[in-house]
């Protein structure tokens, strides 16, 4: 059986916690493949409100093992934390592993990311602090300690104590930062050690595995298309691939296993940190957003930037991803305004484009062509049957489908898994 994947086509924040564990239901495997936790997905179900950053969406599901993939950097104290927390509420954490290949993101990549964003000064990216970006720095300069080394404390101390000196120099001389001893260090990789040995796993066996014998596989994002390293409105983007090419390498995954994608789309448009919004509302009407979605950084708590549903930038994730249906979330929270706007080409220049610039320096020079749709004000929160939407709600979801290119399958219109509409089945 094939995988499907669950890609954010925004910059992040689309609501795709819900909308994977909604899916999960179906699934036997649910596998994070990229980011770190500076990333965040809510869950609600009967067991309470739970604000994952590592742990996949789907364990709820009794059913379903839970897989974070090699392409994951991971920070031991905050996985520990959801795994107790997990525990408190009786969910058998037993089915969840961790790629022995995932980087760890250590004590000195925390207190790099701050002095780094720090020095920016005016222009400061806007990252999360978490440690994320130094972690795959490391990475991709050979520097960096996975999982599996802590299988193995006794090789990996000459080669901690290499990168420690190698750390703290920069850390005292570039930044005037206190130093990290080799001792503090060392201890916190043998606790998390004994702590994790039940979860280290080589998972990319265990996908592959699942599909030879006939299993259904969620491939789970973080973050947006918009905030990829290499296809993000950079340099403000992540540090890793949200996209569909990033759940292949971040799992050990062939693309012939990926039978879909969903795009998953929120109803307007949001941005958390630095860069470019083309359809950013600075006015009440962004504020109202705001305030009724509590559109507030699962991660961070930093207020997100709100504004019109912009479809150049969704269209260029559908092409990127492959996308071939897509999820909309948060209908509900347009609800009572009139018009609903889509943002359906850019002015740049004086000339009217319809592409998404490849720089965040011409984003920002873009201004919005809107199209104006009627609104509705019968209230859409809750309703799980299409016939049920308002017209002008439906009128509004069929524009963003003719937009996207792509069918939609469904429409979010709540927290709950049952406050969804089904349109399309996923097969």
């Amino acid at each position: 059986m094939p995988a499907y994947a669950i890609i954010g086509g925004q910059w992040g924040d689309e609501g795709k916690g819900k909308v994977v564990d909604y899916l999960a239901r179906d699934m036997h495997i649910v596998a994070r493949y990229s980011g770190g936790n500076n990333a965040g997905h809510t869950v609600m179900n009967e067991k309470g409100q739970f604000a994952f950053h590592l742990v996949p969406s789907g364990i709820f599901w009794p059913q379903v093992t839970c897989v974070i993939g090699n392409g994951v950097v991971v920070d031991p104290d905050v996985l520990l934390n959801e795994i107790e927390g997990l525990q408190k509420v009786g969910v058998d954490v037993h089915r969840l592993q961790v790629s022995d290949r995932a980087h760890l993101i250590m004590p000195y990549h925390i207190l790099l990311d701050r002095l780094e964003e720090e020095a920016r000064g005016h222009r400061a990216i806007g990252t999360t602090g978490k440690g994320v970006g130094p972690a795959y720095e490391d990475k991709a300069g050979r520097r960096g300690i996975r999982l599996g080394d802590l299988l193995d404390l006794e090789a990996l101390l000459p080669r901690l104590k290499a990168i420690l000196d190698y750390k703290n120099r920069i850390i005292t001389g570039v930044y005037g930062g206190r130093p990290f001893t080799l001792e503090e260090v060392y201890e916190r990789c043998r606790g998390w050690a004994e702590r994790l040995r039940p979860f280290i796993a080589p998972v990319e066996i265990t996908v592959r595995q699942a599909l030879a014998q006939g299993q259904r596989i969620l491939l789970e994002g973080a973050q947006g298309s918009l905030l990829d390293l290499d296809h993000g409105t950079y340099p403000y983007v992540t540090s890793s691939y949200p996209t569909v090419g990033g759940a292949c390498i971040g799992l050990g995954l062939p693309p012939s296993a990926v039978q879909g994608v969903l795009g998953v789309f929120k109803a307007y448009t949001t941005r958390v940190g630095g860069g470019p919004l083309p359809t950013e509302l600075t006015d009440a009407t962004g504020d109202a957003i705001r305030e009724r979605a509590w559109e507030y950084g699962t991660t961070t708590g930093r207020p997100r930037r709100c504004g019109w549903f912009d479809a150049v930038a969704a269209r260029y994730s559908v092409m990127v991803n492959g996308v071939n249906m897509a999820v909309l979330t948060r209908l509900d929270v347009l609800d009572g305004f009139h018009p609903v706007r889509i943002c359906t080409a850019y002015r740049l220049n004086g000339k009217v484009v319809e592409h998404f610039p490849s720089s965040a320096a011409l984003l920002a020079k873009c201004t919005p062509v809107y199209e104006d749709l009627p609104g509705w004000d019968r209230p859409t929160a809750g309703l799980t049957r299409w016939d049920d939407l308002p017209p002008q709600a439906q009128r509004y979801a069929k524009r963003l489908e003719e937009l996207l290119g792509c069918p939609l399958a469904l429409i979010s219109t709540g927290p709950h898994r049952h406050e969804t509409i089904e349109i399309r089945r996923i097969n």
